[in-house]
């Protein structure tokens, strides 16, 4: 039995209305925020997907952001390696001319002032900062020069000219994250890019009888082997021929020393990480001097640059020598085009990948946010149509209150 007071109509209707404006204040909320979720009970399983969901579309705006940087960048280190592909184009028409043998010497003096000019052209494009202030062909070392120049007397010359240019950079790849935990290897270090000829070195220390006394780590090209405490020289030649390296190691059948020779064109990078196996085996100084012009003068080194290559056509043209410029020189500056050649293509590649990744990443954002639409927005319009009738449900209560209040217990008792 319930007991009938002159409160209870009050309390009833206070609590009625009460329960009716949460509801507003809630679909007010949630057509303000456009969100049908202002707190996690309002739904709790669509709440943790929606973190989800979010999380996972605020990576993929930043993997989109990764691979639109990186065409950025592949798409200005394209344009100075196809200059400088040009550059060496003219580069081989004056050889060519050059070694036909009926040129004065003052014609080649001549000459070599446009190669001399054309070289300068070379080192600029090399130089070259991306629109970020970021050297473009330096590797990881991205706020050095790449290329350091030296300036000497060439014998011909009336002043002093380019002698050498030395790698300033490193080889070190960076990783961007494109994806999920995929990665694109940027590989941007001039001392490939700008490689004329494959590298070869060759160690003149007879190792027969070289043993390794301790567990230590070696750096072939960026590329970290280790060699176990008791290894021999055969050991290390297999295991810098598996490490994955571009470089082919071998035994010397005459000096009984080490070999290393590159399987393509650039420049060998040597490094001992942990202890000193290099440094036994005759290569390299001791470790304050850096790669990767820490070879030691016992090492004969051959093969350059496409740099190497200009220098030599110049002075060659300064002292009139037609059979080198025709023989030796000629095939360096073809083999420095084909390799150029090759670096532009991989760097169009890489562009084409990176447009690829910023296209997918757009895709996939679309779709998330899709998913996130369907979790925590709201339907406007079932949402208007719900706050309208809660008004009206609201007035009528009002309406029918105002009548109940003048009611007392006496009107029961009729």
């Amino acid at each position: 039995m319930n007991r009938i007071s002159s409160q209870m109509n009050s309390a009833d209707t206070q609590y009625y209305l009460r329960k009716q404006e949460v509801k507003q204040n809630i679909l007010n909320r949630q057509i303000g925020s456009q969100s049908r979720i202002g707190s996690l009970r309002d739904d709790p399983i669509a709440a943790g997907h929606l973190v989800r969901y979010q999380s996972y579309i605020s990576r993929v705006n930043q993997f989109e952001k990764n691979a639109q940087t990186l065409s950025d960048q592949f798409k200005v280190r394209e344009g100075y390696v196809n200059q400088n592909l040009q550059i060496m184009q003219r580069v081989r028409e004056i050889a060519v001319s050059g070694a036909n043998g009926i040129n004065s010497r003052d014609d080649l003096k001549n000459m070599a002032t446009e190669v001399n000019e054309l070289l300068k052209e070379l080192v600029q494009n090399a130089n070259a900062v991306g629109p970020d202030g970021d050297s473009l062909f330096a590797g990881s070392r991205s706020k050095s020069i790449a290329f350091d120049v030296n300036m000497g007397n060439v014998p011909g010359a009336t002043e002093p000219l380019i002698a050498e240019v030395r790698y300033n950079g490193n080889v070190t790849k960076n990783k961007v994250e494109v994806d999920e935990n995929q990665y694109m290897d940027v590989d941007n270090s001039g001392s490939k890019t700008f490689w004329a000829e494959p590298q070869r070195l060759m160690g003149q220390r007879d190792l027969t009888q070289w043993q390794a006394k301790g567990d230590n780590v070696i750096n072939v090209d960026g590329i970290d082997i280790k060699v176990n405490a008791g290894d021999n020289i055969y050991a290390v030649i297999a295991k810098i021929n598996d490490s994955g390296a571009a470089v082919k190691a071998s035994l010397d059948p005459v000096s009984r020393g080490l070999n290393l020779e590159t399987t393509d064109a650039h420049q060998i990078w040597l490094q001992d990480r942990e202890g000193a196996t290099f440094q036994e085996l005759g290569f390299i100084k001791d470790k304050s001097q850096l790669p990767p012009y820490n070879l030691t003068g016992n090492v004969s080194v051959s093969g350059g640059s496409v740099f190497d290559t200009v220098i030599a056509l110049r002075d060659s043209m300064l002292k009139g020598d037609t059979e080198a410029i025709g023989t030796r020189v000629l095939g360096s500056i073809d083999q420095g085009i084909s390799n150029m050649t090759t670096r532009l293509a991989k760097v169009g590649s890489d562009y084409e990948r990176a447009q690829n990744n910023v296209m997918r990443s757009q895709t996939t954002a679309l779709n998330v946010t899709q998913l996130v639409s369907r979790e925590g927005d709201i339907d406007i319009t079932h949402a208007l149509i719900d706050i309208k009738t809660l008004e009206n449900i609201n007035q009528a209560t009002l309406s029918n209150a105002g009548k109940m209040y003048s009611s007392t217990l006496l009107n029961y008792l009729r």
